[in-house]
């Protein structure tokens, strides 16, 4: 799949991934690879900012982790994340419903 079509989606698909549980950025983009099939990767250069993104709306807050000796940062929802969560999957159902109506 290009990454055109990711573009646009990334913010709700990491909230979606971070909904599982906490996570760095690395090991959030091979979430996302596997819950996607391989369909869905996401470069570091879209990655981060789009993590940065939602830090900056409160949808996401970090922190540094050394607990395997590596110094990681750690992503985690906020509770404005987890609402939003809630919130882009139910748009998410009620949009993809509306285009598999019109694609067929």
């Amino acid at each position: 799949m290009t990454t055109d079509l990711l573009r646009g989606h990334l913010d709700r698909l990491l909230l979606s991934v971070l909904a599982e549980a906490p996570g760095h950025g690395y090991e959030l983009s091979r979430r996302l690879t596997k819950r996607s099939g391989g369909q869905l990767e996401a470069p570091e250069g879209s990655l981060y900012p789009a993590l940065h993104r939602l830090e900056r709306g409160r949808l996401v807050a970090s922190a540094w982790d050394a607990g395997d000796g590596r110094r990681r940062r750690v992503y985690r929802l906020t509770a404005s994340g987890r609402r939003e969560v809630r919130r882009s999957r139910q748009e998410w159902r009620a949009f993809s419903s509306a285009v598999n109506r019109v694609l067929g």
